[in-house]
């Protein structure tokens, strides 16, 4: 994963501890796997936001009542670096999933193969690529959400922050908030480094009760940010309709 060119189609080995993510993620709602990239790698993936091409949209969140800030989703073909790590991380995930989908009632497993899932979202009508560069300048921030596009959902997501906190920017916490029944919201601020990535939740996942499994749901955002610049590759591995 030296270039941002095309993918070469292997799967490439990220060092991700997957029992130690889905602990993380059972614990907490998230788990963190630091120094994804490096620092090159996030100077080159950032630098993309800049040029008008290999995008399909651009958003504008204050026109959506979003936030304030922008993104931009690439197109297909997706840069070589983006397209192996949706890849390559997939399979790990695909494992979390599928035991979380036992814990709440779902039997069928999601596919090993991330082409495989993407083959089940065209059967659904969901073809448009979701991988996408988040760019915040100071005053920005994104409200609480969840990234799902259509009926096919993957329950899983990745972020990457690409410039350095306290350096290229301050403020613009990635910030996670979980709905529990009958009970408060919990709120999580995730601290991440450069090229460090965050797992969590797209929109629920399983929580051990009193009574057994139940779905807790999650919405996630970024603060304001208070200086700097501060942009992120967002990992979906779900396509959109």
């Amino acid at each position: 994963m030296a270039d941002l060119g095309m993918t070469n189609g292997q799967t490439v080995d990220l060092g991700v501890d997957w029992d130690i993510a889905r602990a993380a993620i059972d614990e907490v709602g998230h788990a963190v796997v630091p120094a994804v990239l490096s620092a090159g790698q996030c100077q080159a993936l950032a630098a993309l936001y800049d040029r008008p091409d290999g995008f399909r949209s651009t958003v504008v969140m204050a026109h959506h009542g979003f936030g304030r800030g922008e993104y931009r989703y690439f197109a297909y073909p997706l840069p070589g670096l983006v397209e192996d790590l949706r890849r390559s991380l997939y399979p790990g995930l695909a494992a979390i999933a599928t035991i979380w989908g036992r814990r709440l009632g779902r039997d069928d497993g999601w596919p090993a193969e991330h082409q495989e899932l993407l083959s089940l979202c065209r059967d659904a009508g969901q073809s448009r690529p979701t991988p996408l560069l988040l760019s915040y300048g100071v005053g920005d921030y994104n409200c609480l959400h969840q990234d799902l596009y259509g009926p096919v959902h993957f329950p899983l997501q990745a972020a990457i922050l690409l410039d350095a906190p306290g350096r290229d920017f301050t403020g613009g916490e990635f910030t996670l908030v979980q709905s529990r029944p009958r009970q408060q919201s919990c709120c999580e601020v995730v601290s991440l480094g450069q090229g460090d990535m965050v797992i969590f939740p797209v929109r629920e996942y399983p929580r051990a009760g009193r009574r057994g499994w139940y779905r807790a749901q999650m919405r996630h955002g970024v603060s304001r940010l208070l200086s700097g610049r501060r942009r992120v590759l967002g990992i979906i591995f779900h396509d959109a309709r």
